[in-house]
């Protein structure tokens, strides 16, 4: 065999390796693809079942969403948040931020649907939903047989978003920075939308005025750099509100099924 077909084989070879090469990298991208997208769909599926027993409101889940990343776009360079929030972990919190009351699914409709307020028993039972949520990622996470990193984001959120920066919340009682990032951001989320949100009890509060609430719990309820970021941008939170709205006949109906709900279960 002559040099020139030696060398001819050699690249030949190279080529097919190289070939091979990118179509399995291709084909391993397209399946990691597959693979967040079936998540995303699981996610969307559980937190929509959840929130069909519990918000008066339709389109909560993406107004949640887009407020956490907003607020954590917004104080991503500040010197106490600049290591953690990475694009990544921002995402994260993105793709996660739907499961914060996933625990709900598991308190009764009584409560859940009441119109007035809880009493003590209720609300114990109600902050309940901390911890059952909690639990249901765990026992997911065991049923796969290994611990998966991005899931400590989704179970902090879960178990502490009701906790408050003065140590006076639930279910720990945890306080300051003990309070992981992500339960912090989502809790101003969380408070916020539940302001400006007609639920079947109450009307929705202004935006000027949900702002001032929130701003009242500067270094009580929420941490007080990310109470100075919203403020900082409450004009795009408030656009957020906005163009996910909730329409008024969507609206009537969900009204209408937790009437029925409440009825069927006084």
């Amino acid at each position: 065999m002559t040099s020139d077909q030696n060398d001819f084989i050699e690249q030949e070879v190279a080529r097919r390796t190289q070939a091979a090469l990118q179509q399995a990298m291709h084909d391993q991208a397209q399946q990691m693809q597959e693979m967040v997208a079936v998540q995303d769909v699981i996610i969307l599926a559980v937190t929509t079942l959840a929130e069909a027993g519990d918000s008066d409101t339709c389109n909560r889940i993406p107004r949640i969403q887009h407020y956490v990343r907003a607020l954590a776009l917004a104080v991503r360079k500040h010197p106490r948040f600049v290591q953690e929030l990475t694009d990544a972990q921002i995402e994260l919190l993105f793709k996660f931020a739907p499961l914060h009351d996933i625990g709900k699914v598991g308190i009764p409709d009584r409560i859940l649907l009441k119109p007035g307020q809880l009493t003590h028993d209720e609300f114990a039972i109600m902050k309940n939903h901390t911890t059952l949520g909690r639990d249901a990622i765990d026992h997911a996470e065991q049923a796969l047989g290994k611990p998966l990193g991005i899931l400590r984001v989704a179970k902090e959120m879960v178990l502490s978003h009701q906790e408050k920066w003065d140590g006076s919340g639930y279910p720990q009682g945890l306080a300051g920075e003990a309070i992981p990032l992500s339960a912090r951001l989502m809790a101003v989320a969380d408070v916020y939308d539940a302001l400006i949100s007609e639920r079947i009890y109450k009307s929705a509060m202004p935006h000027d005025q949900a702002v001032g609430i929130i701003f009242q719990g500067r270094g009580a309820h929420f941490d007080p750099d990310l109470v100075d970021a919203f403020i900082e941008i409450q004009f795009d939170i408030q656009a957020i509100a906005q163009r996910f709205a909730d329409s008024e006949s969507a609206l009537q109906k969900k009204i209408e099924y937790m009437a029925n709900a409440i009825a069927e279960n006084p």
